[in-house]
């Protein structure tokens, strides 16, 4: 079964390389720096996160004062993120919480900490789930972890490569062992434009789709 699933999660891969090409998300941030910013993402869009993530960084010059600052001032900065009241504290108590065990926010050491123990190293603080852990993992640190966001999900269900009924938090080991370790960078990536641009939640434009014929999804149109 999972060697039918490797095959397709290859074939799509290919073909959205081919549609879409090799892409480049950004320059790669520290991976403290990733860490804010995609407990920043959760629940809004990259326009509004950029936004706050640059408003923090104009008002802090290091995240050492974010930590030491008053919660106010914090949640005043991010509030283009949304959810200031939540994601303020939130950033706070991590890098507290980062500081009092590692004693800097320095964590280039999760390139050397075994996979596995780095992604529950960074699951074990209040608002760093499955999805955020991989981010830092794979787009700071360049380790092969698989982020499973909501456009991914949505796809990958409609293609075939995960069980419908199968939760987020199981996508990111399945997804893992679906997709060979050196595609992930670009399969996430392509496959966040592909439910952008064309397998959208409401109306995919299946007759525009570049894996058309590879997907599974019962609804296709055209």
């Amino acid at each position: 079964m999972m060697t039918n699933l490797n095959s397709l999660a290859l074939q799509i891969h290919q073909a959205l390389l081919k549609a879409f090409g090799e892409p480049i998300w950004r320059n790669p941030l520290p991976a403290i720096d990733e860490l804010v910013s995609t407990i920043l993402s959760q629940n809004t869009n990259d326009v509004n996160r950029d936004r706050a993530f640059h408003a923090l960084r104009a008002k802090f010059p290091t995240w050492e004062s974010v930590r030491d600052a008053e919660e106010r001032e914090v949640v005043e900065a991010i509030r283009p993120a949304g959810l200031a009241n939540q994601k303020g504290p939130r950033i706070r108590q991590v890098l507290k919480e980062i500081t009092q065990e590692r004693g800097s926010l320095d964590l280039q050491f999760l390139s050397d900490m075994p996979l596995e123990e780095a992604r529950a190293w960074l699951t074990k603080f209040n608002g760093v789930g499955p999805k955020t852990a991989a981010i830092v993992l794979c787009f700071a640190l360049g380790r092969p972890a698989f982020p499973v966001d909501t456009h991914v999900y949505r796809v990958t269900g409609r293609i075939g490569l995960r069980p419908e009924k199968m939760t987020v938090e199981q996508a990111h080991p399945h997804l893992e062992a679906v997709f060979p370790p050196e595609t992930y960078y670009a399969a996430h990536l392509n496959i966040i434009r592909l439910g952008r641009e064309v397998c959208h939640a409401r109306k995919p434009l299946c007759p525009k789709c570049p894996v058309r014929e590879l997907c599974g999804y019962k609804d296709k149109t055209g």
